[in-house]
């Protein structure tokens, strides 16, 4: 009987084992957190998957009976802002891990137990960060004014460099078989030879070597945003229209029939692109991506009511992007007449140059770089260089106090403004506060469309001048 009864007792634990399929123990000094979550990331975000409340002082106790995908994982609180700590499940669903701290980068006195990936990824994790702190100090040393200190320094940065490659190299080899190695392998990027001759084309051109796409997993991976991230937002910032498009073609285009993976980048490229209002070329690569993607078809979650309202506010903001014929306003000047006949061109100018001015006196930042602007134009005026003539269009403007301040600032540029004016200038060139900056060439189209600080006027036609008259050879 007693046989029978102990055999029961072990195949109800057998069984409550098998049904307990995780147990995850976290020992998190200083954490107070009542409650922490455990999730994977998602762009810039994280996908809750379990909750766990304090179990004793500083730890917390995950227990369930799903399987988790093998793959890279997060422990926040509440805020969600960033993770408190990162790991790995790869393999054993029941482990526990014991910090030093309670930090996203893992301490050398971190203990883990019940998982090799674990164990390996923060062995690699530590080595590095020691890395990066010994090469900080190395650093400060070359700077030394003694000649021996510095040589020793530039010596050991060299030898540490090697040493690191190395390692990493070997770790790769070593560790295989876990999912963050095969992830460090995929995203490391790529290295430029030394005898190209354009690095950063060869960079851009390779920078997304090596990163399967056919692995969906890999939306569930800071590697992916991050790699994302920098390639739109950091690679691509400085880089003109035509650049950013052509780049941007060339990831997008491997996955244009991945409706997970194109949805992944266009939910968090489009916004940025959309909203950016100091970025030269950014609402061009807007428009660009919605013909090319969102109305060509290629964006099949996109409902009917949101690609109707791209194509609208695409139409709208091709009428002032770079490269557009600037719209001819005709407007009252402060006489404010109502016959069209006395009304002012933006365009008839003997100037090479306009810029077309929206301002308000009421405005902060007017009243800053209005003056800025008027001194500008009277230095050039004086030293007989007019290069561009100043349109000055006062937006939305208590018309006396509009006058007032033209009087007593003496802005004997071209002002307008009021309500006699023969377009809405406002959709026209895409005018939504002040101040508005728009410049244009000789054939009044649109060369600039966000506001230069006045410094950079001169040298911005300057520059333009020069590489327009260079096609024309």
């Amino acid at each position: 009987m007693k046989k029978i009864i102990i055999l029961s007792i072990l195949l109800s634990s057998l069984l409550s084992l098998q049904a307990q399929r995780y147990e995850m123990t976290f020992q998190l000094p200083g954490v107070q957190d009542s409650i922490l979550y455990l999730g994977q990331h998602y762009r810039d975000h994280f996908i809750t998957l379990d909750s766990a409340v304090r179990v004793k002082e500083d730890t917390y106790r995950f227990v369930g009976k799903r399987k988790f995908e093998t793959g890279m994982y997060a422990l926040y609180n509440k805020d969600a802002k960033k993770a408190l700590f990162e790991f790995t499940i790869d393999g054993s669903q029941r482990f526990t891990i014991r910090t030093n701290e309670a930090t996203q980068v893992p301490d050398p006195k971190t203990h883990i137990s019940g998982s090799p990936a674990n164990q390996a990824m923060h062995a690699y994790i530590n080595r590095f960060n020691q890395a990066r702190k010994e090469l900080r100090d190395l650093e400060a040393q070359k700077k030394s004014s003694d000649l021996k200190v510095k040589e020793k320094a530039e010596k050991d940065i060299e030898l540490l460099n090697n040493e690191m490659a190395e390692y990493e190299t070997s770790s790769l080899k070593e560790n295989r078989q876990y999912r963050f190695f095969q992830l460090l392998d995929m995203f490391k990027g790529p290295e430029v030879p030394e005898n190209v001759s354009d690095k950063a084309v060869y960079y851009r051109t390779h920078f997304w070597d090596g990163v399967d796409f056919s692995d969906h997993s890999l939306v569930y991976t800071p590697d992916l945003f991050n790699k994302m991230n920098l390639y739109f937002f950091g690679v691509l910032y400085h880089a003109d229209f035509d650049t950013i498009c052509r780049y941007a073609d060339m990831v997008l285009q491997k996955i244009e029939n991945d409706t997970l993976m194109l949805r992944y980048f266009m939910d968090y490229i489009m916004p940025r692109y959309y909203r950016s209002t100091k970025n030269i070329g950014w609402d061009a690569t807007w428009c660009y991506l919605v013909r090319h993607y969102y109305l060509a078809g290629k964006c099949p979650w996109a409902p009917q009511s949101e690609i109707t309202n791209k194509r609208q506010t695409c139409e709208f903001l091709e009428k002032s992007l770079i490269g557009a014929r600037g719209a001819e306003l005709y407007m009252a000047d402060t006489n404010q007449s109502p016959n069209p006949q006395d009304w002012i061109s933006s365009h008839r100018f003997p100037t090479r140059f306009v810029i077309l001015w929206f301002w308000d006196p009421d405005c902060h930042h007017c009243q800053t770089q209005t003056p800025e602007l008027k001194h500008l134009y009277d230095s050039l005026s004086n030293a007989g260089n007019k290069l561009f003539e100043v349109y000055a269009v006062g937006y939305d403007a208590d018309i006396q106090k509009w006058k007032k301040y033209v009087r007593d600032y003496q802005l004997n540029w071209v002002n307008v403004g009021g309500t006699n004016v023969n377009i809405d200038y406002q959709e026209a060139y895409n005018v939504h506060g002040t101040p508005t900056m728009i410049i244009l060439n000789e054939e009044r189209r649109i060369i600039m469309n966000k506001v230069l600080p006045t410094k950079s006027i001169v040298p911005f036609l300057t520059r333009y001048i020069e590489n327009t008259d260079k096609l024309k050879k």
